[in-house]
């Protein structure tokens, strides 16, 4: 009879043992700390990689503004004798330049770029001669459209309050704006939609026939402003 209870209940006593020792256990500690803290460095580690991410597109759009407004200030015909033509098959180059530029961003689909020729009007006052642009982002120029300043000497020139660029006569500023949407790498959204806006000028670096931007001599459309798409002209 004893022997009958003692198998009967010996298999509560050996799981009040395991019980009583459970308080003591140690090795699963590692384990769980890891459950607890995994989700914490997971976090971490994205939140940082999305504002590295944050940051290195800055830099990118800001060098996209630089790279439109340098190349811009050098295009135009190989011509030595006359002063250099400028053609819109050579602005839309200058796209393409920037659309291999800020490829990993998709700057066009999100954002866009307007390139405008920034000259002084025959009253010594400043105008905007032409503006090109491309991109899928609907947004206009900040700092005047294309024929801004065509008369007088009202227009103070481009850019922020204090800090107007402006062109002295018989030359040329190439004066880009690139606006962009700013779309986040990680579920990490905070930052997302934010819109960065950088500005860049150049001036023309040869002698240039500033009377007009000829048409193209391969039959490519203008980079017009009133087109809001990422395609190429």
């Amino acid at each position: 009879m004893m022997i009958a209870l003692r198998d009967k209940f010996a298999p509560i006593a050996r799981k009040a043992r395991r019980l009583r020792a459970l308080p003591q256990a140690k090795s699963g500690v590692a384990m769980v700390e890891f459950a607890f803290t995994a989700p914490i460095v997971l976090a971490l580690g994205m939140l940082g990689s999305e504002t590295a991410y944050y940051a290195t597109t800055h830099m990118q759009v800001s060098q996209i503004a630089m790279q439109v407004a340098d190349n811009a200030s050098r295009v135009g015909e190989q011509d030595v004798l006359v002063a250099r033509r400028v053609f819109e098959d050579d602005i839309n180059e200058v796209f393409v330049g920037a659309e291999k530029l800020g490829e990993r961003i998709d700057i066009f689909e999100n954002g866009r770029v307007i390139l405008s020729s920034l000259q002084q009007n025959s009253d010594g006052g400043q105008w905007i001669q032409w503006q090109r642009c491309r991109g899928a982002k609907n947004h206009t120029s900040s700092y005047g459209v294309e024929g801004t300043g065509e008369f007088g000497t009202a227009f103070q020139g481009m850019g922020e309050d204090g800090q107007k660029i402006t062109a002295s006569a018989g030359t040329a500023v190439m004066f880009v704006e690139i606006v962009y949407d700013y779309e986040a790498l990680t579920p990490f959204d905070y930052l997302d939609g934010e819109t960065l806006t950088y500005t860049a000028a150049f001036n023309v670096r040869d002698s240039r026939d500033l009377t007009q931007l000829y048409a193209s001599q391969s039959g490519q459309n203008s980079a017009s402003c009133a087109t809001f798409s990422a395609a190429r002209p």
